[in-house]
């Protein structure tokens, strides 16, 4: 019978006070598909390939970052075009396997690859999961303002 009068005057006020608490502050639910979160200048996310100003790729297929990956994520093959420039002539890169850890990114001494700010790569099929070079290419942000800071613009010639 006391926890019947304990619930009944001391539990139900409480929970309604906390409810009526929050009834007229301002809702901080983001309408998801419409409004999307601003992630952290730090958060690492999907993949994308940049590019010369000129359009050509910047990787040349050295394979460090496939060397630095933990998970054994990124697959390459390299190949030479007319000019004897190194490019990937595949490059693949398992999401399933990758663990977004961005030793990939500090590894690349061409600053070709980088983790963008996207979180929106679900899908219902396993293989659409396998990153090839022409998505990652696809992916790059076009922003006047990048996620990351580029040191080298142009490409060196030796």
């Amino acid at each position: 019978m006391i926890d019947v009068v304990r619930t009944v005057f001391l539990a139900f006020p409480k929970g309604f006070y906390t409810t009526f608490k929050h009834l007229f502050k301002k809702p901080v639910t983001l309408e998801y598909p419409k409004v999307k979160k601003e992630m952290a200048p730090r958060y690492r996310g999907l993949h994308y390939f940049e590019i010369y100003e000129d359009g050509t790729e910047r990787c040349v297929c050295c394979g460090l970052c496939a060397a630095a990956c933990p998970a054994d994520a990124i697959y390459m093959e390299p190949a030479e075009n007319e000019k004897g420039e190194r490019y990937p002539k595949v490059y693949e890169i398992n999401l399933l396997r990758c663990i977004f850890c961005g030793f990939c990114e500090e590894a690349c001494p061409e600053e070709a690859i980088f983790l963008g700010h996207e979180y929106e790569f679900s899908n219902d099929n396993r293989d659409s999961f396998i990153f090839t070079k022409e998505q990652m290419l696809a992916n790059r942000p076009r922003k006047e303002k990048p996620f990351k800071r580029i040191i080298r613009r142009v490409r060196r010639i030796f």
